[in-house]
């Protein structure tokens, strides 16, 4: 009788799943770049796949680090980790999950065409000890080593071999791989198909190691550019969930009160980026020199900036104006810091004087138009300020899709980013866009030509400073240094509210992942 009701607990546990399963369509503003999950460093790539790949460690609800693909981890000493991975794990392939898997992520991930190589950082060697245990050999200790993982995604080899995989999608160039079109991990949710510019749908994996305490089994998700297409959609029933709701809408619905909303804060930083390393600017109206190499030119640019207007009139309140490219919850952040120089326009334009642009000059600026909060508008709303000290840009408005390959191959020489730490630390975002780049983690996303040789010795100094006072100590001296020699011009930290049909329960994240898994339909 005993045997019979062991074998029963399956199918009945799998009936009472299915008694309460529930399809979910979510929405937000822009489509994925790619499905190959070591080719781009971008945070609605990387939040589709986490639903489908999974990491030896994930981010916890208390947003720490836990067991993932591997159950635990010893420090065999300070520069040798061993990970026990998870005995019975299959791909969706039907696949074994092994050691020889995590081995080669960690050589695919490293190549230089990728740009998510700042997660392996620290790490010189991935090695083999038997089919369940690897050994992570570092350069020096890490500290960041368990949160920068978490986003360090394993493929299957044996899948990647036979579909000539193996090496990472170089998307700059608008290459395809099958890696970039079809995925086949280990997590919570299976690819069924993607639409570029449409939808990707996914079903849950009923095979998966771990209990999904949501009960979605069908993920659909769009892709939806215009801002009140998004919200009548939501309104009418046809989505489920918005992740993006727009500012200008949220005190609307919030008042109507038709809809469930959550609102917290984001860990990201939109910013705007120079080139700072070409000897010429390209598609200026300067010749022979590049203006954005001097730093009065940078600190012209950062000081014209009305970041409080903007929060008024263009993010409706629902934004925090920087001047550190970091945000508030991430370790490093320093709230006394963060409070930006007022406008000053005479100071602006004496300081252009002084390095030799007393009528300003033209440059492109490049942005996106489906990515940010409002992103085009904020374009819109610098170029008119700047335009008042000389400086005349023109605007070239593109879907990030477009905007990430244009300014990869160095084509932009002014453009938008915004950035999310997703480690919560400040390392990975200074490593990866204020480091002098180079073929590997450092500097792998930074496109604007930035070299500080102080910076990187600084950077280079919290990579592997194990003393936590010490190494905080360095990150506000890194963070003070790219503040006051203007090598970014931060522009605010986003808020961003969530708005879901009332039916819905999920688990707002401030990295602005949407985690089917943590969500029930009613």
């Amino acid at each position: 009788m005993k045997s019979l009701a062991r074998r029963l607990l399956p199918l009945l546990a799998a009936l009472a799943f299915s008694a309460t399963a529930a399809p979910l369509r979510w929405a937000a503003t822009n489509d994925i770049l790619t499905l190959d999950p070591h080719s781009q460093d971008h945070n609605t790539s990387n939040t589709i796949g986490t639903h489908i790949y999974e990491g030896l460690t994930r981010l916890g609800k208390d947003y720490r680090p836990e067991p993932s693909l591997a159950t635990k981890w010893t420090y065999l000493s300070q520069t040798q980790v061993r990970f026990d991975l998870r005995r019975g794990v299959k791909f969706h392939d039907g696949s074994p999950f092994t050691a020889d898997d995590v081995v080669f992520s960690f050589g695919r991930i490293t190549q230089p065409q990728g740009t998510k190589q700042t997660y392996v950082s620290g790490i010189k060697e991935v090695k083999k000890i038997d089919d369940h245990t690897v050994d992570f050999i570092l350069e020096a200790p890490t500290p960041m080593l368990l949160q920068n993982i978490i986003a360090f995604p394993i493929m299957s080899k044996a899948w990647a071999v036979k579909n000539n995989a193996t090496n990472t999608q170089d998307y700059k160039s608008k290459e395809e791989n099958f890696a970039s079109r079809n995925a086949n991990g280990t997590g919570p949710y299976k690819l069924v198909s993607w639409q570029p510019d449409q939808a990707v749908k996914m079903v849950a994996n009923k095979d998966w190691w771990d209990k999904n305490p949501g009960n979605v089994t069908e993920l659909t998700y769009l892709p939806i550019k215009s801002a009140p297409t998004r919200v009548a959609a939501l309104l009418s029933g046809d989505v489920d969930i918005v992740t993006d709701l727009p500012p200008q809408d949220f005190f609307r619905l919030k008042e109507q009160g038709k809809v469930k909303l959550l609102e917290g804060p984001e860990i990201r930083t939109v910013f705007f980026v120079m080139d700072e390393g070409s000897d010429e600017l390209r598609d200026s109206s300067v010749k022979g020199k590049n203006p954005f190499k001097d730093k009065r030119v940078r600190e012209a640019l950062n000081i014209a900036l009305d970041r409080e207007t903007i929060k008024r009139s263009i993010m409706r309140g629902l934004s925090v104006p920087a001047a550190l490219m970091v945000p508030p919850g991430v370790n490093g952040y320093d709230a006394a810091l963060d409070t930006p120089a007022k406008p000053d326009l005479d100071k602006a334009r004496k300081l252009l004087a002084e390095a030799g642009y007393p009528q300003g000059f033209e440059v492109p600026l490049h942005c996106p138009n489906n990515r940010y909060v409002n992103d085009e508008q904020v374009c819109q709303a610098a170029a008119s300020m700047w335009a008042k000290i000389g400086v005349k840009v023109r605007l070239i408005a593109a879907p990030f899709a477009t905007h990430s390959q244009t300014f990869q191959r160095g084509e932009s020489p002014f453009y938008m980013l915004g950035w999310g730490v997703s480690t919560y630390d400040a390392l990975y975002a200074m490593q990866a866009w204020g480091h002098t780049r180079t073929n590997g983690a450092d500097g792998n996303f930074n496109f604007g030509k930035v070299s500080d040789a102080k910076l990187d010795e600084l950077i280079q100094k919290i990579k592997f400073e194990p003393d936590v006072p010490k190494r905080n100590a360095l990150i506000k001296e890194a963070l003070l240094r790219i503040r006051d020699e203007s090598l970014f011009i931060p522009i605010h930290h986003q808020i961003r509210p969530w708005a879901m049909k009332p039916g819905v329960e999920t688990l707002h994240r401030s990295n602005d992942y949407f985690e089917a898994r943590y969500t029930t339909v009613k």
